[in-house]
């Protein structure tokens, strides 16, 4: 099988429903989602079975959800089914309070790092955001694009903390502070300001 087509020879690639530029803020999404989905597969070779099993099956869940997500972002065709569900949204949840009742309770910012496993989380936390971000724009553009995975998202972006805090806690590694960080969480949340949005 080759896996070279040339179409995309002159800066067009082919989505679920036409062809788009590759430089298009639907492309720059998607291929986002793949980048966290990579950061993601670097970690699981850093985890330890025997110590992280259920992260391990977390992960893998969530590999396959970002597939569904990139394929919902990559789709200019209403007629095409969504394949990221709702119920994705609720397990991370439950994942998250999971989390921050397993490592120790948190006041102040931490920086990223920690164990290599941790850090790598870290990474796939942060460009998850930026996922999130250009999803954002895509909506701008095309307003008839779904919610749900920048839904998805955001709640991912949160299940990374709270997970790296959780691998290096297991691992007995302590996270490192923020020297200048304020006091902005409680039991292990962050505090809403009055001049902050939650997310």
């Amino acid at each position: 099988m080759k896996i070279y087509t040339r179409t995309g020879d002159k800066g067009k690639t082919s989505v679920i429903g036409g062809r788009i530029d590759k430089d298009d803020i639907r492309v720059e999404s998607y291929g986002t989602v793949d980048e966290v989905n990579s950061y993601i597969g670097q970690a699981v070779t850093e985890l330890d079975q025997s110590v992280f099993g259920d992260v391990l099956e977390d992960l893998e869940k969530i590999q396959h959800e970002l597939f569904d997500c990139g394929g919902d972002l990559a789709t200019v065709s209403d007629k095409a089914p969504k394949k990221l569900a709702p119920e994705s949204i609720d397990y991370l949840e439950e994942r998250i309070d999971k989390f921050i009742e397993e490592a120790p309770e948190l006041e102040k910012f931490i920086l990223p790092g920690g164990s290599k496993p941790a850090a790598s989380i870290h990474i796939a936390r942060t460009v998850t955001r930026r996922a999130e971000r250009l999803v954002v724009s895509l909506i701008k553009a095309d307003s008839s694009v779904s919610e749900l995975p920048l839904q998805y998202l955001n709640r991912l972006s949160d299940y990374f903390f709270a997970l790296a805090r959780v691998i290096n806690y297991r691992l007995g590694v302590k996270d490192v502070e923020y020297l200048r960080s304020a006091n902005v969480f409680r039991g292990g949340k962050r505090k809403e300001r009055s001049d902050e949005k939650k997310e």
